[in-house]
């Protein structure tokens, strides 16, 4: 968080490190690839996919009890210290409590004005095809804009893509990675901020090369 400046659009998603050995806290995600690993919490750059905060999920709280409100205090948690930058994230993390935690942070930030249907939020429901519905929760937009596509999709569900921030992460470093084949959990870890930390350095790099080319250091 010390080196990058995230732009104005951040991603808040869920991604599993492969891993079938041992450990007190893994799971199964039939959604993913790899189905079975380790989970983290991560929030990323959406245009650059830089991760810039992570939290390994270590399982239910130790009380056993429920965990409430879990999605609402995960984005809290890795969005912490993130000020004007519009948020994007799944039905997992998505309730009408957590848009007004994070509207308590923007005060009167020129960020913070957002289209709704109540004075803070707009629910849009849409139909993609038949017996389907697709529900949004946003306190981004001010207008009811909808596209000129043939679909007619509304702006809050296109500028949803933006959640793709880290699935590219995870493509990414499982296309260049040092993971090797081990039955313990804290080496698979230690292999994840390894990768993870390799793209982060790329995407500084490319960074700081863009501004000399600007700049003119470089031709």
């Amino acid at each position: 968080p010390y080196l990058y400046n995230p732009g104005t659009d951040v991603t808040a998603d869920e991604k599993l490190v492969p891993f079938r050995g041992h450990c007190p806290f893994w799971q199964y995600m039939p959604s993913k690839p790899a189905k079975y690993g380790i989970k983290i919490w991560v929030a990323c750059d959406a245009q650059s996919s830089y991760a810039w905060k992570m939290q390994v999920y270590i399982g239910k709280l130790t009380s056993g009890g429920l965990e409430k409100n879990q999605g609402m205090w995960v984005v809290l948690d890795v969005t912490d210290g993130l000020r004007g930058h519009n948020v994007t994230c799944d039905n997992l993390f998505t309730s009408y409590e957590l848009s007004q935690q994070l509207l308590k942070r923007e005060g009167d930030e020129a960020f913070s004005l957002k289209f709704a249907f109540t004075p803070t939020d707009t629910l849009v429901s849409y139909l993609p095809k038949r017996n389907k519905n697709v529900v949004l929760l946003s306190t981004l937009h001010k207008t009811a804009e909808i596209s000129d596509r043939e679909d007619r999709k509304p702006a809050i569900i296109l500028d949803y893509n933006n959640k793709g921030g880290v699935d590219n992460l995870d493509k990414m470093i499982g296309t260049y990675s040092c993971r090797k084949m081990t039955a313990h959990w804290l080496l698979v870890i230690f292999h994840n901020i390894i990768d993870v930390s390799s793209y982060n350095a790329f995407v500084i790099w490319n960074k700081i090369t863009e501004t000399r080319v600007i700049e003119g250091y470089v031709t």
